[in-house]
């Protein structure tokens, strides 16, 4: 069985040590967890050759159906440019950093991993403030007993990186009953993104949204075709951030008509456009089927960061030492 430390050890001038705080979290599905994080490192990204430690980022999880018995995990994953060191390359510079997601099923010892990674060639350095973003996807069995372990380490500097990890409960899809995959957010107009049955979705942690401005994308199971059905996407302060008196929950309505096939899958992604303030909001997803009364609900916490100005979301490729031609741009 595969054993995971709760931490990685951060090495520097020689001296070993961990640094730690724990604060509660919410997952995507609702469950209450705890992660483990580090202070913010200050140092300029342009790291000396034994400055190492930790590597701050953000992440989220979501889920979704997947094929036969499984369960589509999808893990996004964002960090700072000054977090990280660049290197030298043909054009300007680049930016390298590694992602690893971890399943461990303590019911049946059954751990599933991936490791990917990115590659950003840019013409100059980033400011410090720019977000780089990236994604990866794995197929997961259904389990009440899962572990979850995201870590991303800076493949120019050896030695940095940072682990988070968390009771993560992987929800079973395959039911009949009505039925919401997790709520996911992304930045509007992707060009480039995580592709889901014919949507590309510009996913980015929830706590670095640089604006007000997102889509929202979702899947209704077992809501049969031609059925008619209402949904409500709601937003309300979960507090934190500036205070307008003048703030009240947004709340949207809609109607539609399932279009569901075989797979009994419908799926939306709605643009939603206000003028929030920073801070910390849930968003709320609700549909409900007009012919039955039957409804289903998923919330989500997200926060809006106006000081983010930039943020590059690239896809993370399998792990190797040099990437191939078509990673470069």
């Amino acid at each position: 069985m595969l054993r995971l430390p709760l931490l990685l050890f951060c090495v520097s001038a020689g001296v070993i040590g961990i640094a730690r705080a724990e604060t509660a979290a919410t997952s995507g599905a609702g469950a209450s967890f705890t992660v483990a994080e580090t202070p913010e490192v200050t140092t300029h990204h342009r790291a000396r050759p034994f400055d190492l430690g930790p590597l701050p980022f953000f992440y989220d999880i979501y889920t979704f159906r997947g094929s036969p018995g499984k369960t589509t995990v999808v893990a996004a994953y964002a960090v700072q440019a000054r977090h990280l060191d660049d290197e030298d390359a043909k054009e300007g510079v680049r930016y390298r950093f590694d992602v690893t997601l971890v399943l461990a099923d303590t019911s049946t010892g059954v751990v599933e991993r991936r490791d990917d990674s990115v590659f950003v060639s840019v013409s100059r350095e980033l400011p410090d403030d720019h977000v780089l973003s990236t994604y990866i996807e794995m197929q997961a069995t259904p389990s009440r007993h899962m572990f979850q372990r995201v870590i991303m380490s800076d493949a120019t500097t050896p030695g940095v990186g940072q682990l988070y990890g968390s009771y993560f409960p992987i929800p079973d899809y395959s039911g009949s009953t009505l039925m919401l995959s997790d709520v996911a957010l992304g930045q509007p107009e992707p060009t480039i993104g995580w592709q889901r049955r014919g949507h590309t979705l510009a996913l980015l942690p929830t706590t670095q949204f640089p604006g007000s401005s997102f889509e929202v994308y979702y899947e209704i199971y077992n809501l049969p075709f031609g059925t008619q059905y209402s949904t409500e996407i709601a937003i309300t302060d979960a507090g934190g951030g500036e205070r307008r008196s003048d703030f009240r929950p947004v709340s949207i309505r809609f109607a539609g008509e399932s279009d569901a096939h075989s797979d009994a899958v419908v799926t939306e992604l709605r643009r939603v456009e206000t003028a929030l303030p920073n801070g910390r909001y849930l968003i709320t997803v609700t549909v409900e089927n007009d012919v039955t009364g039957e409804s289903v609900t998923r919330s989500r916490f997200f926060a809006v960061n106006r000081f983010n100005q930039r943020t590059t979301l690239m896809p993370a490729w399998p792990h190797v030492e040099t990437p191939p031609a078509t990673q470069r741009r």
